[in-house]
């Protein structure tokens, strides 16, 4: 089997563990989240060698409500964006090792235009494409109705409404940053199997 490395990036919220899930299924690859990988590094890495990954060690409803309410949604997203340029390298390392996945499928906020272009642009068997949600009232709900950093029952409504704030913010950050690149992008008019008929034609 040839070898294919499919990346899915987009905001929280967009569904992209769901599509990583109805993907593998589809096309029998195994996933992986960058959520997961940046937890993985967490065990193996020093602090001092990559201190963005270790700014919040568990993401509890009291973290949730601390930083959220003291910091700006511009620095929120450039807090994320630091944290994702770390677990970067450990996506860089599943991708470039003799991993124990030969094909394989990669999702996460993590997962950045700028980055994916930079390391794979000549490398045809890695191929991304990301997901953008413009409904702001579609973010607020499913925030709201399960929360981002902890169950949404466990921390106030006015700290969920700081977090469809950010999100709506990487979303436009995200959507400025993919016309720099020639990567495809689906938006979310609603959520269904549309978008995973997207997906598999694009990962062809």
């Amino acid at each position: 089997m040839e070898r294919k490395i499919i990346l899915i990036g987009g905001a929280p919220t967009v569904g992209k563990s769901h599509i990583a899930r109805e993907l593998s299924e589809k096309i029998k690859l195994p996933w992986i989240s960058t959520d997961t990988i940046r937890e993985q590094m967490r065990e193996l890495v020093r602090k001092e060698d990559y201190p963005a990954l270790f700014h919040h060690l568990e993401p509890t409803s009291d973290l949730a409500v601390e930083f959220l309410s003291h910091n700006s949604v511009e620095e929120i997203v450039k807090h994320q964006n630091e944290e994702s340029l770390e677990v970067w390298k450990g996506v860089k390392a599943i991708i470039e090792t003799d991993y124990v996945w030969k094909s394989f499928i990669v999702e996460g906020v993590a997962i950045l235009p700028e980055l994916v272009y930079e390391n794979y642009k000549n490398d045809s068997s890695v191929k991304a494409f990301f997901i953008i949600d413009n409904d702001e009232q579609r973010i607020r709900e499913t925030i709201f109705k399960r929360g981002l950093w902890d169950d949404a029952d466990k921390y106030p409504d006015s700290v969920k409404e700081k977090e469809v704030e950010w999100v709506v913010a990487f979303n436009k950050y995200l959507k400025e940053e993919i016309k720099k690149y020639p990567f495809p992008v689906i938006e979310i008019k609603k959520r269904g199997s549309i978008v995973l008929e997207k997906i598999l034609e694009i990962s062809k």
